[in-house]
């Protein structure tokens, strides 16, 4: 017996798919949102890099043609020896600046990387009663203004004797509430099976730190790495007030020795400001990918 369907739908052939017809992801947005969201972005890149084709031209120009009534995108004569007389300035050792900077910024870094590491992953991991209260009290630290603790901090270095030498720069801001913040609540995210088979393997709580946590944290470490160098590359009152000696002069303070009451260097200004840039960007440029991996996973949501 043949058994004939009465379901209309049934009867009916699916309608065959149409050549060449593209079927748009709805995840996707319109060719025209695309559009204007990369003409949004041209123009942001554009805006962004304005100060440093700014800071490139005027490094390589005369103080008349930076001055000057007539604007030029870039000079007719390129002054490279601009170089040399930065170099050879008798006034700034810019040398030397840059290399204070460095050192300051590299121990600093390092200094905040042990310390504010060892104490978040105390608060996070190593039971202890007043663990807590000691949390609060770091966070009520952030919110002291510096220029609070700023006196009190000189007074102590002025004691030690340490004004113009680089250990009265460096100490006091060899451990950072904020960076212990972020290791804090990064460590609270991280997985405790690792660390938990590190102490069936005998390991105490210093073991499981150096040989487990930190070798599984390298991208955070990295991006802490980052933004604390930046800012110790960046940072002037401190250093300015410490390093009165010119031979204690970090690049941000020598950089504001060309312009002054009584003296207008200009040229010499740029040329310092990009010679300064420079290790910076390529700082960024050889460890973004692990700042922004590092920030998305600093576990504050935890």
């Amino acid at each position: 017996m043949t058994v004939t369907s009465t379901d209309p739908t049934e009867l009916v052939d699916p309608p065959a798919p149409t050549a060449g017809r593209r079927h748009r992801d709805p995840r996707r947005g319109t060719p025209v949102g695309s559009a204007v969201a990369y003409v949004c972005l041209g123009l942001a890149t554009i805006l962004f890099l304005i100060p440093f084709y700014l800071i490139v031209r005027n490094a390589l120009s005369t103080d008349i043609d930076i001055t000057g009534p007539t604007w030029k995108f870039f000079p007719t004569d390129i002054q490279w020896k601009n170089f040399g007389e930065l170099f050879t300035d008798p006034s700034v050792n810019i040398l030397q600046s840059l290399r204070n900077s460095a050192v300051i910024a590299v121990l600093q870094t390092a200094g905040q990387l042990l310390l504010s590491s060892l104490a978040g992953y105390g608060l996070a991991r190593i039971p202890y009663k007043h663990a807590t209260k000691i949390f609060y009290a770091i966070l009520v630290t952030l919110m002291i203004p510096p220029a609070v603790t700023f006196i009190p901090s000189f007074i102590i270095v002025s004691q030690l004797r340490w004004v113009d030498t680089l250990q009265g720069i460096i100490v006091p801001t060899l451990f950072s509430g904020f960076t212990t913040f972020l290791f804090r609540q990064y460590f609270l995210s991280f997985p405790k099976e690792l660390e938990e088979a590190a102490r069936v393997d005998g390991l105490g709580w210093m073991g499981a730190y150096w040989r487990v946590v930190v070798p599984n944290s390298g991208a955070f470490f990295a991006a802490i790495a980052v933004i604390t160098f930046i800012a110790s590359w960046n940072a002037f009152l401190w250093p300015l007030v410490i390093g009165q000696d010119s031979s204690m002069w970090t690049v941000q303070v020598a950089l504001s020795t060309f312009l002054t009451a009584q003296t207008i260097n200009l040229h010499e200004l740029f040329l310092a400001a990009a010679v300064s840039i420079a290790p910076l960007v390529l700082v960024f440029v050889f460890l973004q990918r692990y700042l922004v991996q590092g920030v998305a996973e600093t576990g504050i949501k935890g």
